[in-house]
């Protein structure tokens, strides 16, 4: 059995073996290129496959008031909140199955404070349909664990930032106490404690299921009049100018048919760019390696709190008797060419780039070091300049909308900005202050410039564990 103290001390010496002994796991990773079936935590076993081979799951209507393009979190966010708001002539379009892509192998975290008033109402929104709404309207389940968020303070700027945090939350009437690390000991018996300054508890985080949760938001959606049609690719983008000289979305194109429409929703996650350029709109995000690894059974850590260790930029999120552990690399892995035919596969992880994590989960839980791994999940996530998600009209075509660039955070995010997306597109405006996250904060000439997007999405991504001063977000920019 591979063991993740003796990995770390074999990176750390340099030594190359024919096989690392953390490749020698219980489950293995898979390379882009293969096509054979792959096994994942949690992850009923999937076969790559074309899913416009077996044709659509339902007829394609000849016309629609709205077509959200896009399966995952985002995509089942909006067509159930369209459909909400009463706008039922709405449909989806998955190009393989719900969850394909980036959404399936999401860890589902959902913290609810974070250093912006608007993110922590979006938060709560994601939480109250994920957590009471749906089940009340569907007599299902969508797969919500409650059972709590540990931030971990490693000196006083970090704890201070948590208890600027935990002020912030009072007024929304989240729950969270900062802890000593006697206390943090009582809550968490096998955390090491002894280089910490505090930390800060918040009871009702917890963690979402991505495929239980996209099929209760399809189901209600579906339920109020909405359409959800499964392996229809989107092959192109008709658009028309009107006789002002204004570009508007006219139709969307598939193997099987056109769906006249003047509104399309891109939700397709890391290639959401391919798709915006079907309709010659510029979509300014980057594709990359995001990875975690599942560990084996752990005696004692049953029920307790996922944990944020963010001097260490690691995370460790409680799965079942297990914990799955991940994080933000300071060299993360590119994927320039985006492949189309990976719906549910994985990268092979490198560990040489994973091992901080690794490192970090330790130090933490030090009853880790002989603890095995029984899987690894590497899979492609997309990311944007600032950390933001890019939402709302594109300025080049009207009817074109974004929701995607999520930065691994589309689970948590994904209910409020769904209903803030799905606002936008019945009102003409969201209901709350968007300005972070509309597409049109960037100017026309950065949207398409390759070498910016790159290197700034590769700084903040670096930098999304910093501390977050007051009056300065977590990528550094003044607000």
């Amino acid at each position: 059995m591979a063991f993740l103290g003796s990995a770390a001390r074999r990176v750390a010496l340099a030594v190359q073996p024919p096989l690392s002994p953390l490749c020698r796991i219980s489950a293995r990773s898979y390379s882009s290129e293969q096509t054979t079936e792959k096994s994942v935590p949690y992850k009923k076993t999937l076969k790559q496959e074309d899913g416009a081979s077996s044709g659509p799951t339902k007829p394609l209507p000849r016309s629609a008031d709205v077509v959200v393009i896009g399966g995952g979190s985002l995509g089942c966010q909006t067509i159930y909140h369209l459909a909400k708001m009463g706008l039922t002539n709405a449909v989806l379009l998955e190009r393989d199955r719900l969850t394909a892509g980036t959404t399936w192998h999401t860890a589902g975290l959902l913290w609810q404070l974070r250093p912006s008033d608007v993110e922590v109402e979006l938060l709560a929104h994601t939480r109250n349909v994920i957590s009471k709404d749906l089940e009340q309207e569907t007599g299902l389940h969508t797969g919500w664990i409650q059972n709590g968020g540990l931030f971990i303070a490693s000196n006083k700027q970090r704890l201070d930032e948590y208890k600027r945090l935990m002020s912030l939350g009072k007024v929304y009437g989240i729950e969270s106490h900062v802890l000593s690390p006697a206390e943090t000991k009582d809550l968490y018996p096998l955390m090491n404690v002894d280089d910490l300054y505090g930390t800060l508890y918040v009871p009702k985080d917890g963690t979402m299921d991505p495929a239980g949760t996209c099929t209760t938001l399809s189901r209600a959606a579906s339920a109020r009049g909405a359409t959800v049609i499964e392996n229809c690719p989107v092959t192109g983008i008709k658009v028309r100018t009107d006789d002002l000289g204004v570009k508007r979305v006219k139709a969307v194109e598939t193997p099987h048919g056109t769906i006249e429409t003047p509104c399309v929703v891109n939700c397709a996650g890391v290639w959401a760019t391919k798709l915006g350029e079907m309709a010659g709109v510029k979509v300014p995000l980057i594709a990359m390696h995001h990875a975690y690894v599942v560990t084996e059974r752990i005696e004692g850590i049953q029920n307790m709190p996922n944990v944020r260790d963010h001097d260490a930029s690691v995370y460790l999120r409680l799965q079942g008797d297990a914990l799955s552990v991940g994080g933000y690399e300071q060299n993360p892995i590119f994927w320039d060419e985006v492949s189309d035919k990976f719906a549910f596969s994985l990268f092979d992880l490198d560990w040489d780039v994973f091992m901080q994590h690794i490192e970090g989960a330790i130090n933490r839980v030090p009853n880790l070091e002989q603890t095995g791994i029984k899987s690894t999940v590497c899979g492609p996530e997309s990311f944007t300049a600032d950390h933001k998600p890019l939402m709302g009209e594109a300025p080049e075509v009207r009817g074109f909308f974004l929701g995607c660039g999520f930065n691994s955070a589309g689970m948590m995010l994904g209910g409020g900005c769904g209903r803030e997306l799905a606002h936008w597109i019945i009102h003409g405006r969201p209901e709350k202050d968007m300005y972070g996250y509309d597409i049109r904060r960037f100017h026309n000439s950065l949207t398409d410039n390759k070498r910016w997007i790159r290197e700034r999405s590769h700084e903040s991504y670096a930098k999304n564990y910093s501390v977050v001063f007051p009056n300065i977000d977590e990528t550094g920019s003044l607000v």
